[in-house]
């Protein structure tokens, strides 16, 4: 096993105190003239939604997602771009000994670096390398192949953060960061990162809940409307999106920070206050996650589930789903407090909600969900897609 690099005593966005807030991912495809391999579906990029999950448990605002080819003139628009606008980017891709692996290269470039050989990183690639057989039958032009992949950008800070894995995550300008693009070394080096990012204090991720509905969504659309409405005149920090599975029902997310856990953080006591100045009302009234959710429950005639329920219920059959419903509404009447209140987080929370009462079946057909929305929940398009969150201290959030 390889030493890891000691965690950095200065922010590495500039100021003490910062966090990071935004991020943005650039997945780069390897070209082989004329196609390339993630754009014409050759590899299926999985890397973009293990980071959007990433950000999302974090608090992190991911706010874009850019899939382009390995091509030098892309590379170098794209990383200025994004590293400009957000807090944290990654990229992912092209890092290799072959002739398409630019990523390194096009990068220095784009921020005006020499590209040169990092010391260790040599060291660590020939101590991983020196039991095969094959190392001893290298040409010079070979080893010199091998060696591409330990030259980073002058300046860039590089981060050993996986004693197994001799690959280093590099990062420029302190908050652009080079991964590979394999999966299971991506993943792995993601995670590892954590403690060398500045990130969001815990208080301030996240909370999702899930609720299904076996009504068509046209049937509970006019409500949700009006629910969107009211939650951006009150600044609450919540979220509202449907997803309607075709022949089954309509999955109902809410995402938002739930208040009810002690003293407001400094960042939102700043929001309010920017909100009360700008609009020069009353005090805005706190709306929390835990009502907003039982209300909600009670207008669609649905039930909160897990993320455990959410999958079972997408891949059972019509009456598999009824049988849960109703399963679920029996132990839901006799439930009290928090238990009853699935987030689909992997923190607890303490919800402070009182049983819903009795619910008069429905009379809508579940063959009848409206079959012109055929999308499944949680399905993101990760090419060129903005993903389109509103940000800390837009409307939308607290």
């Amino acid at each position: 096993r390889f030493e890891l690099s000691p965690i950095p005593t200065e922010n590495p966005l500039g100021q003490e105190g910062w966090c990071i807030r935004t991020a943005a991912a650039l997945v780069i495809g390897q070209v082989y003239y004329p196609l390339d391999e993630i754009l014409n579906g050759k590899t299926m990029d999985k890397n973009s939604n293990y980071f959007a999950k990433y950000c999302f448990e974090r608090g992190i605002d991911l706010k874009r997602v850019e899939v382009i080819p390995d091509s030098e003139n892309e590379i170098i628009e794209a990383s200025r771009r994004l590293v400009s606008k957000y807090d944290f980017v990654i990229t992912t891709g092209g890092i290799g000994p072959t002739h398409d692996d630019i990523t390194y290269a096009s990068l220095a470039r784009a921020f005006n670096q020499s590209l040169v050989h990092h010391p260790e990183t040599l060291r660590r690639l020939d101590e991983m390398n020196r039991h095969r057989a094959w190392v001893s039958t290298q040409t010079p032009q070979q080893r010199e192949a091998t060696k591409r992949m330990a030259q980073f950008p002058e300046s860039a800070e590089v981060l050993f953060v996986c004693g197994d894995i001799w690959v280093p995550v590099v990062r420029l300008k302190g908050k652009l960061c080079i991964f590979p693009g394999i999966p299971m070394l991506f993943t792995k080096m993601l995670d590892a990162l954590a403690p060398y990012l500045p990130l969001p204090p815990a208080s301030e991720r996240p909370l999702r809940v899930q609720i299904f509905t076996e009504r068509p969504e046209s049937m509970i659309a006019p409500y949700l409307t009006a629910l969107h409405a009211r939650l951006k005149r009150q600044k609450a920090d919540i979220q509202v999106g449907s997803y309607p599975v075709l022949g089954k029902g309509v999955f109902v997310s809410l995402i938002g920070r739930d208040r009810n856990m002690g003293i407001p953080s400094n960042h939102e006591q700043r929001i309010e206050s920017e909100a009360q100045s700008t609009e020069a009302k009353e005090p805005l009234a706190r709306v929390w996650l835990a009502q907003i959710a039982s209300e909600v429950e009670k207008e669609i005639d649905g039930r909160i589930v897990s993320d455990e329920e959410v999958k079972v219920l997408k891949e059972s059959g019509v009456g598999e789903v009824r049988r849960r419903m109703e399963d679920g509404e029996r132990s839901t009447r006799t439930t009290e407090g928090p238990d009853r209140l699935h987030t689909g987080t992997s923190e607890s929370s303490s919800f402070d909600t009182s049983p819903a009462p009795p619910r008069a079946s429905s009379s809508a057909s579940v063959s009848a969900c409206d079959s012109a929305s055929v999308a499944e929940p949680d399905v993101e398009v990760t090419v060129n897609v903005e993903i389109k969150k509103p940000k800390l201290g837009e409307v939308g959030w607290s």
